[in-house]
């Protein structure tokens, strides 16, 4: 088998009218990833000495994202002129020469992998072939191009279905839009193309019939349907995302981590989590989410670009960019915003709002509290139904708390301010000013009984009757 260089050539030019969006269809995510992305890792895991991405619909977002995930890819800009055909000619133009193999990828066939391309290679690298093609056998093959074959069973051209007769469309076996051609002479065949069919476009499809008129050989890698399935609307993304999140479970559950209800936990393709990870019930973890062994998540919790320490219990949470230490709690309902940081032994509550917040190794925000811009120390208990007022209606300011302070019930921390090393406050007391280390912070305030108040300025309520009731009860006694 020879090893010619292979360059990979990924088709993302299409509007994508179907999926009936602004967002171009091959940016649509699929396990964390744009779809394109997916396809662009199955060619970089080819190691291609070359790699291009043909763009047009919405050409800058694209771009962006093949610099984003294929930084080493050309792009290349198809014009005005339609069809697959036209894509490949202005990306083999755009490869200057290159000698070799060429692959195509469509850019929204997201599933595509090794366990396709590499049989696919090898038989066209061990046969000689002029071309090579992917086909499968879908239940219905309604509005793919059928694959024709010769009597002797060799493919013989590929006609897509708006143009088939009757008989063609009876054919099962379709195209699943993946290529590999010889450098030599593709050019040529390439600007040969016409566009005498129903669309108008010229297709790449056409170059199997003009291999076969010069005396080559076309040869077929049968496929897994699910492997190379298309995405042309929302309806096929999500059976394809369906698909992609089992196997990415099944995945983590081979390598050690208890998933109790695969169907109502979805993991992106990006999250890693350690062996006798526990992921419960209603469950997302996505994008670059990572957690330490033994750490339980869930049920019902969204953890996006979350880092779980080994030990952590993470119930019923939402959170995105935060960091949650070894042996940690949170939640259950708690609301971790960017920013926030629970170090090892560390507790966030139940009903607990963070942003921009440090919480010290061994500190506790139980319950009913909203903790922005602020920075705990070790060893500190914040009282329940805690604020730290951090805005001042233009700027946000910082709040500090020491190690080892105990803070009453119904605070309220007016930032900027230091709450010192060691300091108790007294319960519904507002800080306004430092308080030093070792000390009580209190607001002192008598309370006052006014006698004789709901008589006089709510009679003839039910908390008036009562009142006299009551009344009347003590002077009886």
């Amino acid at each position: 088998m020879t090893t010619s260089p292979l360059a990979v050539v990924v088709l993302a030019a299409g509007q994508g009218t179907r999926m009936r969006s602004t967002r171009p269809k091959v940016l649509h995510e699929l396990a964390g990833l744009p779809m394109l992305a997916h396809v662009l890792r199955a060619a970089q895991d080819l190691a291609p000495a070359r790699l291009a991405v043909v763009v047009r619909h919405e050409r800058e977002l694209v771009a962006a994202a093949v610099a984003e995930h294929a930084p080493e890819a050309l792009v290349v800009d198809q014009d005005e002129v339609p069809g697959t055909g036209r894509a490949l000619e202005v990306a083999v133009a755009a490869l200057d020469g290159f000698e070799g193999d060429v692959l195509v990828l469509s850019g929204d066939v997201p599933a595509i992998g090794a366990a396709t391309l590499a049989p696919l290679l090898s038989l066209h690298r061990g046969g000689g072939l002029g071309v090579s093609l992917v086909t499968a056998r879908p239940a219905d093959p309604t509005g793919y191009g059928r694959v024709l074959r010769d009597p002797s069973g060799l493919v013989e051209r590929i006609v897509e279905h708006r143009d088939a007769t009757e008989a063609e469309r009876a054919v099962d076996e379709i195209n699943a839009g993946v290529y590999v051609f010889r450098s030599a002479g593709l050019a040529e065949r390439l600007g040969a193309l016409g566009s005498g069919n129903a669309q108008g476009e010229r297709y790449v499809t056409d170059l199997v019939a003009a291999a076969r008129a010069a005396g080559e050989s076309v040869g077929a890698v049968e496929a897994h349907v699910d492997e190379v399935a298309g995405v042309n609307d929302r309806v096929q993304l999500a059976a394809v995302a369906r698909r992609m999140n089992d196997a990415i479970v099944r995945g983590h559950q081979l390598a050690g981590v208890t998933v109790l209800d695969p169907l109502t936990t979805w993991i992106d393709a990006e999250v890693v989590l350690a062996e006798d990870v526990e992921v419960l019930p209603n469950t997302q973890l996505r994008r670059a989410t990572i957690a330490g062994r033994g750490a339980v998540i869930g049920p019902d919790t969204t953890l996006v670009d979350c880092e779980v320490g080994e030990g952590a219990r993470v119930n019923r949470v939402d959170g995105t960019l935060a960091v949650i230490g070894a042996e940690a709690e949170v939640g259950p309902f708690a609301y971790l915003r960017p920013g926030t940081v629970l170090h090892a032994h560390g507790k966030i509550g139940t009903f607990v709002e963070t942003k921009n917040a440090e919480i010290g190794t061994g500190s506790k925000v139980p319950h009913l509290s909203y903790i922005g811009d602020t920075t705990v120390g070790e060893g500190s208990n914040i009282g329940a139904n805690t604020i730290t007022a951090n805005y001042d209606g233009v700027h946000k300011h910082r709040t500090t708390v020491g190690d080892a302070v105990r803070t009453g019930s119904h605070n309220v921390f007016v930032a900027p301010v230091t709450i010192g090393d060691g300091v108790y406050t007294g319960a519904g007391t507002v800080v306004r000013k430092d308080v030093p280390p070792g000390s009580l912070a209190v607001n002192v305030a008598p309370q006052r009984n006014i006698a004789g108040w709901v008589e006089q300025h709510r009679p003839d309520t039910e908390a008036a009757r009562a009142a006299a009731r009551a009344q009347e009860e003590d002077a009886g006694a």
